[in-house]
């Protein structure tokens, strides 16, 4: 065998090692990076508004970031104000039971009268600064209405109170902390209106 068919040999040898080494290196950066997404999805949910309820604040199209792990593995409970998104009972257009995005207005053991178009929580009328200054808050069962939290409950309520399907009606009641998806922590899109939340 001449020296040049050996070179030829041994430069298909090096081709095929070097190919090897390559695919090896992307199968090696794709298993990391889906390692990476698996954990980072164990943490963050993204979601999409489907509805009006929370409008003006959130419309539909809306591109969120849910924290998933805001009341769970960091032991957090829910707290006033907080824009959570939750798994309810009613049920949706593909069959499964809707997701329904709301602000936490009462937590557990807490009173909810609402009266006159405003809340009041433990008898003091509380300010709701991310409204509308127009919004009236009623209860479908009377214009003076008490709602009283159970424990491990929560009542929630849509910014858009005449539309928002939410805690005031028996079809929503109160949530449970195991049935909060997540808190949204960050709108993504549209991107001028991109924002963090508490």
């Amino acid at each position: 065998m001449d020296e040049e068919k050996i070179i030829q040999m041994d430069e298909e040898v090096v081709r095929k090692k070097q190919k090897r080494e390559n695919t090896m290196e992307w199968i090696k950066d794709i298993l990391i990076a889906v390692i990476i997404a698996v954990l980072i999805m164990q943490f963050v949910r993204p979601t999409i508004v489907r509805q009006s309820s929370m409008e003006p604040n959130f419309y539909s199209g809306h591109y969120l970031l849910l924290s998933k792990q805001a009341y769970g593995l960091f032991g957090n409970d829910p707290e006033y104000g907080q824009i959570v998104v939750f798994q309810s009972e009613l049920p949706g257009d593909n069959g499964r039971d809707k997701l329904l995005i709301k602000r936490v207005i009462g937590l557990p053991g807490d009173t909810i009268r609402l009266k006159d178009g405003d809340v009041y929580r433990n008898g003091e009328k509380i300010t709701e600064e991310y409204l509308d200054s127009s919004v009236q808050t009623y209860s479908p069962y009377g214009l003076d209405y008490f709602y009283e939290v159970p424990d491990g409950k929560y009542f929630l309520m849509g910014d858009n109170r005449e539309v928002s399907m939410d805690s005031r009606f028996e079809e929503v009641g109160f949530v449970s902390k195991d049935a909060i998806v997540g808190k949204v922590v960050l709108r993504l899109y549209p991107f001028n209106m991109i924002e963090t939340y508490k």
